[in-house]
Formats: C-alpha cells, structure tokens, sequence
C-alpha cells in the first residue's frame, strides 16, 4: 500500500465530496456533458453496502480524497461465476506517482477476492499510456478479448 494512503468503501457523509473527481474522470475521457445531477444520482447506488458495486476511495493521512475506483458486480458465462469490474480508477493529478492507482487497485482486488469473483478485470483508453504502465505491472498477461460497444 502507499505510504500515507488508505484505501477504504467510500462514507455515505463523503459522497459530495467525490462529485469533483469522477467529474475530473469524465472529463479526462472527453464526456460532452458532465451532469452532477445525474452522477449523483448514477454513483450513489455504488455506497456500501450495494447490489450494485462499490465506490472505493483512496485518502491521505489527513482524510482528503487522492482518488477512487468504481467496482462493479459482474458475471462471467465461461466462468459461470461473478467477476469484479473495476469500471472507473481516477487519481487527482497532484497525486499521481505516490502509488495511490495501485493502492486503489490492489483494495478492487481485495474486494473481489472477499466476495469470491473469479477474477477483477478493467479496460483503459488506448491511448492511455501513462495507465497501461501501471496495469502492465500489477498483471502478467493482458486480457486477449477485444471490447466493442454499439451506441443505442
């Protein structure tokens, strides 16, 4: 784990405060419209505990949130098993490089395990170069399955 940093499920009383960064995150990935409204909305259902998933935040020794990843309940047909994934990881850039990513990642892996998944897994941009760093040192194989998405 990084050095001053705690991973823990984020706190319902910390829930605003997280609004920023996922609107960060959004806007990292080029979202046209950042709705805080609708995030609110969306996000909330991920607070511990959940059917859904899990929001994860990472915090410096003084209680500030340095980051966060977004945990969904997933399923695997081949596995006919859950699986974990971690949708969303975002690191505050003034944070970034004291190891708070992998902390957030290595939490995600500690929740899958608790509840039995068959594996966590995530994507990232491939353009994402600064990421895929750090996920190609946290694993010892990249997934071989392509990701394709139809806009309804």
């Amino acid at each position: 784990m990084a050095e001053g940093v705690e991973v823990t499920a984020l706190r319902e009383e910390e829930f605003e405060t997280l609004l920023p960064l996922i609107a960060a995150y959004q806007g990292f990935y080029e979202v046209d419209e950042i709705d805080n409204d609708r995030n609110r909305f969306f996000f909330r259902r991920f607070i511990a505990p959940s059917e859904d998933g899990r929001l994860l935040a990472a915090r410096d020794d003084t209680g500030v949130i340095l980051g966060y990843a977004c945990l969904y309940w997933h399923f695997s047909s081949l596995a006919a098993q859950e699986t974990v994934l971690m949708n969303d990881l975002y690191v505050a850039p003034e944070a970034r490089g004291r190891g708070v990513g992998r902390a957030l990642i290595e939490a995600s892996a500690d929740v899958a395990r608790e509840r039995g998944a068959a594996w966590l897994e995530w994507a990232t941009a491939p353009d994402n170069h600064t990421a895929q760093r750090l996920y190609d040192s946290m694993t010892s194989e990249k997934s071989p399955w392509l990701e394709y998405e139809l806009d309804l």
